[in-house]
């Protein structure tokens, strides 16, 4: 059965990629990221054998109390 409108691919905006430490900074500074975030962030942040600052930063927010 032949179409009776051509489709057309949508462009969509994509945004850049952010790195690791972007991520990680907004995560830290953002109260509502969840825990299994975090816990992703700082996994990939060992693989890639990151910045120990970051990593304190990182688990300093992990270790933090909700209403801090």
């Amino acid at each position: 059965m032949p179409q009776t409108h051509q489709a057309e691919t949508a462009s969509r905006f994509v945004p850049a990629a952010k790195t690791l430490t972007e991520q990680i900074a907004e995560a830290v500074a953002c109260r509502s990221t969840p825990l299994s975030h975090l816990l992703r962030l700082m996994t990939a942040l060992q693989e890639e054998g990151g910045n120990e600052a970051l990593r304190l930063r990182l688990r300093a927010r992990i270790g933090a109390p909700l209403d801090a």
